[in-house]
């Protein structure tokens, strides 16, 4: 039982910090790398090679509560409809060296992990919220990939350099997202900056136009929801679900670019890397069963285009119960992992992006495959030897992927337990839902609105996928995530 005294961002903390105990996760950072953070100093230049690119209009766009910036974009239009972009990465390794505690500790959980009511960060705050995060008006250190992408969305060249960079604005993706369709306004102080709206309009156009290229490969449209716990003070005072922008687009297709000119690099220069992979779903026959009630036929074999087109024409067709599909698909997709690519030999790429190269480079700050790589495309740009072998990248590689499912359990049962949180006082109430999932082992539903989802415990005879139904609150367990209704 939980102690009435206790808000409940301290009840989810609490939940939380048992959760990455019990996941193999490090909860709290140890004192040797609390004490190297306390001492740390902002990392300069230690190369004359090292550009001075603060003159350019860079930008980050992220969530609104989000202090660990990883990343700034800019562009420059060019001759003939291209674009040059370029993607200043926070060069991390500067400041966090390997083999140092705090690098030791990023190791162990390979990730960030991100909570309703708190943040447990790969790299102890002083690094990733202050010294390697590229804040608004701070001067510093980025490996920066540079593109020139045509006006049809391919990437005709990149090139990758170390260099200082400055951020000139701090935006977020429900503000720009809004912008971006005319639906709201530019933030006054990046509105106050000569020449910033053009360079957005410019990033968004290419983005775009390399989003309409990967689908047109075969890159998946997918849709799911993510109710968010919404705190008053230290209590939750709503849920509400993220959904996609064309904000939040923009950064995905910036860095799906910037990933796979780093991979490309790296293989290039001749070295193993660690790249992230989605094979094509080994549960296919599955996705094919599953498009068939809708009167579609995919094919016997994989083939991504021919199921992002089912996709987009369900999307038209029943935008209700799209996410429920693609959540669908999602599971039957699997998982992605990381596995060690030498040059000569290519792995499978990454199905649903509809990539061949592809690594995690973009998130040096959260994610430890990300630093890896960072390592060694900084070797490569100083024309230096690898600095791990590939036995040592293909162990980190299969931990990295163990640790970042077990947190990825974690913020699951966080979430879960958020929603029976919200929803304990509220014992009894009917909500309109749809239901989810029927089989033998239960009967589930999701709540319209709130998007909560629980199983039907009581009522559930004759009910099948899409059905409507008005549902009754029984119960909800926080401590498990558990959330039970009855057909009202």
């Amino acid at each position: 039982m939980h102690e009435g005294a206790q808000s409940h961002r301290q009840i989810l903390e609490n939940i939380a910090h048992r959760a990455m105990i019990r996941y193999g996760l490090a909860p709290e950072f140890p004192r040797a790398a609390i004490e190297e953070a306390r001492r740390a100093t902002p990392a300069g230049p230690d190369d004359p090679a090292v550009r001075d690119a603060r003159g350019l209009l860079w930008s980050s766009i992220d969530n609104d509560d989000s202090r660990d910036l990883d990343q700034l974009s800019v562009a420059e239009p060019l001759d003939g409809g291209r674009t040059r972009l370029l993607v200043a990465i926070a060069d991390v390794d500067a400041s966090v060296a390997a083999g140092s505690a705090c690098d030791d500790h990023a190791r162990t959980n390979t990730t960030s992990v991100y909570t309703p009511a708190k943040v447990f960060p790969m790299l102890p705050e002083r690094f990733s919220t202050d010294l390697t995060s590229l804040g608004e008006g701070d001067d510093r250190l980025a490996v920066v990939v540079e593109m020139t992408v045509d006006r049809d969305g391919a990437v005709e060249a990149s090139d990758l350099f170390r260099a200082v960079v400055t951020n000139k604005a701090r935006l977020t993706y429900d503000e720009v997202g809004a912008w971006l369709l005319d639906t709201g306004a530019l933030p006054s102080h990046a509105n106050a900056i000569p020449g910033l709206a053009e360079v957005l309009r410019l990033q968004d156009t290419a983005a775009q136009a390399m989003r309409q290229r990967r689908h047109a490969h075969g890159a998946l449209t997918l849709e799911t929801l993510q109710p968010r716990p919404v705190f008053a003070g230290d209590d939750i005072a709503d849920l509400r679900t993220d959904t996609k922008n064309r904000a939040k687009e923009l950064i995905e297709d910036l860095m799906i670019a910037a990933n796979t000119a780093t991979a490309g690099r790296l293989e290039r220069d001749g070295f193993a890397s660690i790249r992230r992979v989605l094979g094509a779903p080994r549960r296919w026959d599955r996705i094919v069963a599953l498009a068939e009630p809708f009167g579609e036929r995919l094919p016997e074999v994989p083939d991504a285009a021919a199921l992002d087109a089912f996709l987009l024409r369900r999307r038209a067709a029943d935008p209700l119960r799209f996410q429920d599909l693609s959540l669908s698909i999602v599971k039957m997709l699997g998982s992605g992992e990381y596995a060690v690519e030498s040059p000569g030999q290519p792995l499978s790429g990454h199905f649903g992006l509809a990539v061949t190269d592809y690594t995690h480079s973009t998130a040096p700050n959260r994610r430890f495959p990300d630093l890896i790589t960072q390592r060694l495309v900084k070797a490569a740009i100083a024309g230096a030897p690898p600095p791990y072998d590939r036995a040592t990248l293909t162990a980190l590689a299969l931990h990295c992927t163990v640790q970042e499912d077990q947190a990825a359990k974690v913020e699951r049962q966080v979430r879960k337990s958020a929603a029976a949180l919200f929803l304990q006082s509220r014992i009894g109430e009917r909500f309109h839902a749809i239901v989810t999932g029927a089989s033998e082992k239960g009967t589930w539903v999701r709540t319209l609105g709130t998007a909560v989802e629980g199983r039907l415990v009581k009522g559930f005879a004759g009910l099948d996928v899409g059905d409507r139904v008005d549902v009754r609150l029984t119960a909800a367990d926080v401590d498990r995530g558990f959330i039970d209704f009855a057909r009202a």
